[in-house]
């Protein structure tokens, strides 16, 4: 197997249900050893949420199963004095530590960065939470869905009909994983250069933002409120969704060029000139009046007909699939953006793998997600703790 990335990079991973769990993740696929550190008691929450009653009393839920393949997992109280000394003591050679906690949690645990950079001075610490580390809100409870409503994503989708709308997704929970895992990264390219680690402090409020950006730079800097527009895409036009004869087809004619393809494709090429849809900007202004002379036309052939046609001039253009067809279409195949690994007592598994495909260092998915505390034994005993000095730290509920 080719070296991996992060081959040689140990992470304690202190996180729980989503951000957390989705950043490690993409360090363990780069080869990272991450080792969870949950709580004796049930460990990471996502283990008991998922459709699966039978895997989430196994505490293997399809929640946690999505977001931990590749990773070991310790049980840990670090409420407890002998327990946070453990910690410590990890924490001496570990390279990064995560925590998706609410703000001072982890210095209230005598845990927190100032104690462990004083330890591990190459430490790179990255904390995760709705609102960041400081500020007004900093100490607010927040799950996805607050952060997409004070974000101005929920004001954004739908239409007149329908809004607000949540995305159908945790969006702000996945993004501020992603944007941990670059900022985790970085930190770590800086230390390679320096020798120093750092503190991150990511938000979750702060990550979703910026893929607002051009809806912001229109307000921000050309003082336009946006509308909701459901399916339309407020760039262009035609650029949206459109009924076919057996269903729907995603148009994006974005360009000049674009447009007057449609227009000799589905049969009006007088469109082409005419005054109120000759022009971009024009075009938008009376997109209510161009959909149905074009869904007229497209009314006649299916949906896949129509995509054909379409891209064959050059119009971006797509069917509309559901997660199943989605998730089994050829081109997904062929990226190998799923991968199956066996999960014990259950049977084999699908979970996405890296989807970003390195030419000479590849992320893998080896190990399927562990069970609670699958690591205990090995990684204690490196500590120097005898099977019965952890037997007895079982008993008091240290580990």
């Amino acid at each position: 197997m080719a070296k991996q990335i992060l081959a040689g990079i140990k992470v304690l991973d202190l996180t729980n249900v989503l951000s957390g769990p989705f950043a490690t993740l993409h360090l363990a696929q780069l080869g990272a050893e991450v080792l969870k550190v949950e709580n004796p008691k049930g460990g990471d929450l996502a283990r008991c949420l998922g459709i699966l009653p039978d895997l989430n009393k196994r505490l293997m839920g399809t929640s946690f199963l999505a977001q931990n393949a590749n990773k070991k997992s310790i049980t840990l109280n670090t409420k407890s004095a002998e327990g946070k000394a453990l910690f410590l003591k990890l924490a001496e050679t570990t390279d990064v530590v995560v925590e998706n906690f609410r703000p001072g949690v982890m210095d209230r645990l005598g845990i927190g960065y100032a104690t462990l950079s004083a330890l591990n001075p190459k430490l790179i610490y990255c904390a995760i939470s709705g609102f960041g580390q400081t500020g007004p809100d900093a100490l607010k409870p927040a799950y996805d869905q607050i952060i997409q409503g004070l974000s101005g994503e929920m004001a954004l989708n739908g239409d007149a009909r329908l809004n607000p709308l949540r995305t159908g997704f945790p969006l702000c929970d996945t993004v501020g994983g992603l944007n941990a895992a670059f900022a985790i990264l970085a930190a770590l390219f800086h230390r390679e250069r320096t020798g120093e680690g750092q503190a991150i402090d990511v938000a979750l409020l702060d990550s979703v933002m910026p893929l607002m950006g051009w809806v912001a730079a229109n307000l921000l800097i050309g003082g336009q409120q946006p509308l909701p527009m459901g399916n339309d895409n407020f760039t262009a036009a035609p650029s949206g969704t459109f009924r076919t004869q057996n269903g729907h087809i995603n148009i994006a004619a974005n360009k000049q060029e674009q447009w007057e393809a449609v227009c000799d494709v589905v049969g009006v090429p007088e469109l082409k000139t005419d005054p109120r849809f000759q022009e971009r900007d024009t075009r938008k202004q009376h997109r209510s009046e161009l959909t149905p002379l074009l869904e007229e036309k497209l009314a006649v052939k299916p949906t896949r007909a129509w995509v054909e046609e379409l891209n064959a001039r050059d119009v971006p253009s797509g069917e509309i699939l559901d997660l199943e067809k989605a998730l089994r279409q050829p081109q997904v195949k062929h990226r190998g953006v799923l991968k199956k690994i066996p999960l014990e007592g259950f049977g084999e598994i699908e979970v996405f793998g890296l989807t970003a495909q390195f030419e000479r260092t590849p992320g893998a998915v080896g190990e399927a997600p562990p069970s609670l505390g699958q690591h205990n034994a090995d990684t204690y005993a490196a500590l120097g703790l005898s099977e019965a000095e952890q037997a007895r730290l079982k008993t008091k509920g240290v580990i």
